[in-house]
C-alpha cells in the first residue's frame, strides 16, 4: 500500500471531523495509525512498521499543556499551528518575512509558512489585529495546536 501525501491528508481530515479515537489501516506489511489524544494531538503514519509493533510516538502531556499555558498579554489571542511541521517565517530564504513583531495584519493576509512532507502551507491571519509576540523560531518544529503568534484584537 503507498498513500500520497494528499491522501493521508485526506484521511486525517475525515478523521478530525469524525468522533472516533484510533484509525488504524494495514496492507502489505506497511501500517498507517493515527490515534487522537486526550485532547485530539497525535497523528502518526508509520511506513514499513512490522505489522503488530506499536511504536506510535506521542507528544509529551507536560510539553503539550506548557504550551497552551504560556502567559499571554492581556487582550492578545494565540494564533496556533494547524499541523505538525516546520516554521518558517517568510515566503522564501532570500525574502523579508510575512510579519515581525508590531506588523499590523488583516484577516486572510499570509503570517508564515509551514512544510511537511515538502508541502508548505501558508497560515493565514484569522482576524484584523497588531502582532505582538512571535512564539517560535525560524526553521523550527512546531507541535499541532502550539500557539505561534500573539494576534492583539483591533
Amino acid at each position: 500500500m503507498t498513500l500520497s501525501f494528499s491522501e493521508v491528508a485526506d484521511i486525517l481530515k475525515i478523521v478530525d471531523s469524525s468522533n472516533c479515537d484510533e484509525v488504524i489501516l494495514e496492507q502489505s506489511g506497511v501500517k498507517l495509525v493515527i490515534r487522537r489524544g486526550a485532547q485530539g494531538e497525535t497523528a502518526s503514519a508509520l511506513k514499513g512498521s512490522p505489522v503488530g509493533q506499536t511504536a506510535v510516538p506521542t507528544p509529551s502531556p507536560v510539553a503539550s499543556s506548557t504550551l497552551k499555558n504560556q502567559v499571554t498579554p492581556e487582550d492578545a489571542e494565540p494564533i496556533c499551528a494547524p499541523m505538525v511541521g516546520t516554521f518558517y517565517s517568510r515566503p522564501a530564504p532570500d525574502e523579508a518575512p510575512f510579519v515581525t513583531r508590531g506588523t499590523r495584519v488583516s484577516a486572510g493576509a499570509p503570517i508564515c509558512v509551514i512544510e511537511v512532507m515538502k508541502l508548505f502551507t501558508t497560515l493565514e491571519a484569522s482576524k484584523d489585529g497588531i502582532i505582538e509576540e512571535i512564539l517560535v523560531e525560524d526553521g523550527q518544529l512546531v507541535e499541532f495546536d502550539q500557539p505561534l503568534f500573539l494576534l492583539k484584537s483591533q
